[in-house]
């Protein structure tokens, strides 16, 4: 048990931090529990929304490092895109097959380019002085 005032006081503001923290964690693997049974349900946007908010304040408040939270976000947007069916390979094949590939010839414009503001010429410095020698 610390004796100093000081030490005293850091231990009760410690503890403070740690209920905290721990409440913070807690909140965020509810949420992250949730968003992992709602996959593919309605309320999936919801708890998709609910876990990205959690993982911004467990970020804010210093609980979790900001790119392991963007990380999570991330892995938690790749997970809701995959149970709604939508990945990337699949999306361009579905569009193909619906549409026959026309492709339309536009003319092009020839590339005009500006002339760049001319440049104010920079005024230099006049040299320090030096200061007088003393005469002896």
């Amino acid at each position: 048990m610390p004796i100093i005032k000081s030490a005293k006081k850091r231990v009760k503001v410690a503890n403070k931090a740690a209920v905290r923290n721990s409440k913070t964690k807690r909140s965020l693997k509810t949420a992250i529990k949730s968003f992992g049974k709602a996959l593919g349900g309605k309320s999936a946007a919801s708890a998709h929304s609910k876990a990205q908010s959690e993982l911004d304040k467990a970020a804010k408040k210093g609980v979790m490092h900001k790119n392991k939270a963007a990380r999570k976000k991330s892995q938690l947007a790749k997970s809701a895109k995959a149970a709604a069916g939508v990945t990337k390979k699949a999306a361009p094949k579905a569009k193909a097959a619906a549409k026959p590939a026309v492709k339309k010839v536009v003319a092009k414009k020839p590339a005009v380019k500006k002339a760049a503001p001319a440049k104010k010429p920079v005024a230099k410095k006049a040299p320090a002085k030096k200061p007088a020698a003393k005469k002896k």
